[in-house]
């Protein structure tokens, strides 16, 4: 990512870190509230569990692609984290860091670009413009449509 490479975004939603944080770490249902990342399915390891592996499909406008993500902080409660994979690199970290408050649930997503690929850079500088504003905006939908799926009532 060529600048910022680090980004995140609050909400406060009114279910308990733990509720949050199956919501959140059932990468599956991803889908059901990014506006970039339409897809994730389990590849390899134990769905959750550090180490795993899943493969997520995004789109953003005409642009699709995919990348192999691996989990690597799973603290039920508390965080959840993740790395897009370049290679044999962390590319970028996706953080969801839970924070109990007195109306329910603080949570952060975050996202820290350690590796981007030349290729990726041009893209993200001729096509991606405002890429730093998209991610924030994207994020932002992401927490406000979790925040809307956790605080409905299940039957």
């Amino acid at each position: 990512m060529s600048a910022p490479t680090t980004g995140s975004v609050s909400v406060e939603i009114k279910a308990t870190p733990e509720e949050v944080y199956a919501l959140i770490s059932d990468v599956t249902r991803m889908g059901e509230w990014s506006p970039e990342c339409h897809t994730c399915d389990w590849k390899e390891g134990t769905p959750g569990a550090v180490g795993s592996k899943f493969k997520g499909s995004n789109k953003n406008g005409l642009m699709r692609w995919s990348t192999i993500a691996k989990v690597v902080t799973a603290e039920p409660g508390k965080e959840f984290a993740f790395a897009t994979q370049a290679g044999d690199r962390d590319s970028t970290v996706w953080r969801y860091a839970l924070e109990p408050t007195a109306g329910g649930t603080r949570v952060t997503e975050s996202y820290d670009a350690r590796f981007t690929p030349k290729f990726i850079e041009i893209l993200e500088r001729f096509v991606m413009r405002n890429r730093a504003a998209q991610l924030e905006k994207g994020m932002q939908a992401t927490l406000e449509r979790l925040k809307a799926v956790a605080e409905t009532p299940q039957s």
